[in-house]
């Protein structure tokens, strides 16, 4: 199927794209995207990923809006105060782009929900901000074989990476950080703080890499940790190792 003559005005400028074209348009469209967390990264990935067209856009969230969100939550306004953030995404989602399909999924996701949320998805965007939820998303998307690009941030320091650990040279997320905790002593965005540009910034870096999976532009980054210093402005990569002891991905490696 073709691209229609609204489709090829409204994505012209990445038609034009050497490393897109209409043929990676055309994956944009038939892509299912997971996006977790419709919050300080998910605002801004959400955005995106609907004005690039990715064809259907599943969000979960199970919180509502608060006023403090405003000061880096996109997507909302004052009047969104106590709406559900998964509903008032997908709102938002059909006035950016009415070719999307978007469903809202008023729940957190846990191991329980995961694997019937990850199924048939090409991509899975995980934004959320404890390690319970993270480590559940990375390892239900390695057992569905599905690329995991995750995102977090800190003050004024954001990480990005994607992951395909059932590849034999690839590493998951739990390579990277362990059978991590959050411990009840644990400093978040409410205590340290969090700039709100900083958090856009990490968003749309994520939406990027989404959609890198699903066409191929550029090199691949699996493997690779982005770490941006926002007081500096400087950004380094850091190639993860595979853990040979993991027990999400060293009994799935290819």
């Amino acid at each position: 199927m073709s691209l229609s003559d609204e489709e090829l005005d409204r994505y012209a400028r990445h038609i034009v794209l050497r490393d897109v074209g209409g043929p990676g348009q055309m994956k944009i469209r038939a892509a299912k995207m997971l996006v977790i967390g419709a919050g300080g990264i998910g605002s801004p990935a959400i955005q995106y990923l609907a004005a690039a067209g990715v064809g259907a856009l599943t969000i979960v969230d199970d919180d509502v809006v608060s006023l403090s969100n405003l000061q880096r939550q996109v997507l909302f306004t004052t009047e969104d105060v106590g709406g559900s953030k998964a509903e008032l995404a997908a709102k938002q989602v059909r006035a950016i782009n009415p070719n999307v399909s978007v469903t809202a999924v008023n729940e957190r996701i846990s191991s329980e929900n995961a694997p019937d949320l990850l199924r048939n998805m090409d991509v899975v965007l995980d934004g959320s901000d404890n390690f319970k939820t993270r480590l559940a998303v990375a390892d239900a998307a390695n057992a569905a074989r599905v690329p995991l690009v995750s995102a977090a941030i800190g003050q004024f320091h954001g990480q990005l990476g994607t992951f395909r650990g059932w590849e034999a040279d690839k590493p998951c997320y739990r390579c990277f950080v362990g059978d991590a905790h959050d411990a009840e002593d644990c400093d978040n965005c409410a205590d340290l703080g969090v700039l709100g540009a900083m958090v856009g910034m990490m968003g749309s870096m994520a939406a990027m890499e989404a959609l890198r999976v699903v066409t191929g532009f550029g090199s691949d980054q699996a493997g690779k940790l982005h770490v941006i210093d926002g007081l500096d402005l400087t950004m380094r990569a850091i190639r993860l190792p595979k853990d040979p002891a993991c027990s999400t991905c060293s009994v799935t490696a290819d």
